[in-house]
């Protein structure tokens, strides 16, 4: 499972920025999944009260939200939605796309005090 390590790298990441930005506490966190990541989401919420037990996100309130995959087409050029990492051109049918987004997990906002 390593939504566990994923999560401890995002509570390494909030003290870094504490330290930076002198806050103390976070309240609420976003964190803005890619569809083609192979994250699983229900394995994020279940760790995540484990992971930041202890720490200045302890009792945070988690929210996921979805990105798309979307790719551009290495015959074509065209920019399409997929639903998988290894999905043709859904115009010219070439198996080769170039992920472009939905591929990783990011921070999206953060509720600090």
């Amino acid at each position: 499972m390593h939504e566990i390590s994923l999560l401890e790298n995002v509570r390494e990441i909030l003290q870094e920025h504490a330290q930076k930005q002198n806050f103390k506490r976070v309240k609420k966190i976003t964190l803005a999944i890619g569809k083609l990541s192979c994250i699983e989401p229900d394995a994020l919420r279940f760790g995540f009260d484990a992971v930041m037990q202890g720490s200045l996100a302890e009792g945070a309130e988690l929210i996921l939200s979805e990105v798309a995959g979307k790719g551009i087409c290495k015959a074509c050029g065209k920019e399409s939605a997929i639903d998988t990492l290894y999905a043709p051109c859904q115009y010219c049918k070439h198996p080769f796309v170039d992920v472009t987004a939905g591929n990783d997990m990011q921070i999206k906002d953060l509720i600090v005090i």
